[in-house]
C-alpha cells in the first residue's frame, strides 16, 4: 500500500499555502515553481480541494488561493480524501471478495481484517495530524537550517 502522487503533492501544496497564509492569497503558479509540481496538476488538484471548502478562490489581480479553515482545523486526511486519494491497504477496496479465488464465494482473504485495521489506524493517524502541525515542522527545520547556516557564516568570518 502506497500514498499516490495526488496525495503528495496535494499535501505539499497545502503546506506551501499554509506557510504563506496572512499574507494575501498565494498563486498556484508560485506553488508550482516552489514545489516543481505541474501547473494544471496543481490547478485540478486545488479544484477538489475548494468544492471540500479546505481553500477558497480569490479571482481578479493579486487573486490566488487562501487556506477555507484555520491551518489547525484541516487534517492530513481532510486533504486527501478530497482529492479522491484511496486510504485502503486491501485488496478488494473494502469489499468482502478479497481475491479472485475467493470472488466466485464472496469469502474474504486471510488477511483482510489485517488489511482492514490497517486502514482504520492510518485514517486515525491522519485525521490526527493537522495541516499547523506540518507547517511548525516545516518552520522548525527552516529555523534549525537557518541556524546552521548562521554558525557555519560566523566561524568562516572568524577564521579569516
Amino acid at each position: 500500500m502506497r500514498l499516490t502522487t495526488k496525495g503528495r503533492f496535494a499535501v505539499t501544496a497545502m503546506i506551501d499555502l499554509a506557510l504563506r497564509s496572512g499574507k494575501g492569497p498565494v498563486t498556484l503558479s508560485g506553488i508550482s515553481q516552489r514545489q516543481a509540481i505541474s501547473l494544471s496538476y496543481l490547478e485540478q488538484l486545488f479544484g477538489k480541494l475548494r468544492r471540500h471548502e479546505i481553500v477558497e478562490s480569490i479571482r481578479g489581480p493579486g487573486g490566488g488561493y487562501s487556506l477555507a479553515r484555520k491551518a489547525d482545523k484541516v487534517t492530513v486526511a481532510d486533504i486527501i480524501i478530497a482529492v479522491d486519494e484511496p486510504l485502503d491497504a486491501t485488496q478488494c477496496g473494502g469489499k468482502d471478495s478479497c481475491n479472485g479465488a475467493n470472488a466466485v464465494t464472496g469469502a474474504r482473504c486471510m488477511t483482510h481484517e489485517l488489511w482492514a485495521t490497517l486502514n482504520e489506524k492510518m485514517v486515525d493517524y491522519l485525521d490526527s495530524v493537522t495541516l499547523q502541525d506540518l507547517v511548525d515542522q516545516q518552520q522548525q527545520k527552516n529555523a534549525e537550517q537557518a541556524v546552521v547556516v548562521l554558525h557555519r557564516s560566523h566561524a568562516t568570518v572568524g577564521h579569516n
